[in-house]
């Protein structure tokens, strides 16, 4: 109900009672009257004063307090200065603030639960599934293979040494994220050259793309050198884990091209693929911890599922970003940018 509605229905009870009082003893209609506007004034103004007096100042204590509990106890000599004007409305602006800030923490908390509960599961399966391949193999080892038949045991040893590789590269990869988002990597910023660097990378997987039949083709205009700043090794690290990622999801006899292009102040590197493409709706999700697009593929191709994390973080880190789009069918592109040389 209206504050000033509500006045107006106690002072018009209050008149009238009293006009009605004079009206039993006096018996005129015009003392009646003059006594019922006079003394409606008169109620009407006292109930407004007081009531709104005391509202204001109880609405006042509250919102002190709301924005006393929010910016510390050493704000509050400051709020008493600069109260509202209107504490009933910057009250309910406070509460209403509150609310949706309440909410928006309480679903970033189901967000973070979500996370957690699919990284658990995730990590839960990626170590279970080199571990239980491990013992399977020992196992047969142990039953007599090794001098039943020598040499399928060594074939059942070298599967047990690679899903040893494989749990080695998780705990390394886990490791490494955990130390960057931790931030005790420091970076050892440096001025160097993208080209030279970018050739070095090509070589180091040259064999691995050999043998997935694909081709890595630099696509630059020229030799000539693009010095850049940041951590030389780490960016080399990012350039492995993204040309070995489309060597990984490219098709065979395809092709992984590395170009670069220069930005205002920075230089944008990109990997594309001509492989098979990921879906619009999984784009958001590529660099978690884990995540595959498509599961069962991608663990039989191998790695931590942690490469794209680490280069997001390896970026991040750096103050630069890193991006991508695809197509299924048709391929996908990552990009990320680096700061060009200044003087360091």
């Amino acid at each position: 109900m209206n504050f000033r509605l509500l006045v107006f229905y106690i002072a018009s009870v209050i008149s009238l009672s009293v006009a009605l009082v004079s009206m039993y003893y006096e018996r005129s209609w015009n003392h009646f009257f003059i006594l019922l506007a006079v003394s409606f004034v008169v109620s009407f103004i006292i109930l407004n004063n007081v009531l709104n007096q005391y509202i204001n100042n109880r609405i006042s204590n509250i919102y002190k307090l709301i924005r006393s509990l929010k910016l510390g106890k050493d704000m509050k000599e400051v709020l008493a200065e600069h109260a509202s004007d209107d504490p009933i409305k910057g009250a309910e602006q406070e509460v209403r603030d509150w609310a949706k800030q309440k909410s928006t923490e309480i679903d970033q908390l189901k967000a973070q639960e979500k996370f957690r509960r699919e990284f658990l599961s995730n990590i839960s399966h990626e170590f279970k599934t080199p571990l239980f391949a491990i013992q399977g193999y020992i196992e047969t080892l142990q039953d007599g293979m090794i001098t039943d038949d020598p040499d399928m045991a060594l074939v059942f040893l070298d599967k047990a040494a690679k899903n040893i590789d494989r749990l080695t590269y998780l705990i390394n990869d886990l490791d490494e994220i955990s130390k960057l988002e931790s931030g005790k990597i420091s970076l050892n910023i440096q001025k160097f050259d993208i080209i030279e660097l970018i050739h070095e990378t090509i070589e180091h997987l040259i064999d691995k793309a050999n043998k997935h039949n694909i081709k890595i083709v630099f696509n630059t205009k020229s030799n000539q050198a693009v010095q850049v700043k940041g951590d030389r090794l780490k960016i080399q690290q990012v350039l492995i884990n993204l040309i070995d990622n489309s060597l990984k999801y490219g098709k065979n006899g395809g092709k992984t091209t590395v170009s670069i292009f220069p930005l205002l102040d920075q230089i944008l590197i990109e990997v594309t693929d001509n492989g098979y493409g990921i879906e619009e709706k999984n784009l958001p999700r590529v660099f978690e911890r884990f995540f595959r697009t498509d599961k069962s593929r991608s663990r039989d191709i191998g790695g931590s599922g942690l490469g794209l994390s680490i280069v997001k973080h390896i970026l991040e880190a750096h103050q630069q970003t890193v991006n991508v789009r695809s197509t299924e069918g048709i391929g996908t592109t990552f990009g990320f940018t680096l700061s060009k040389s200044k003087n360091i």
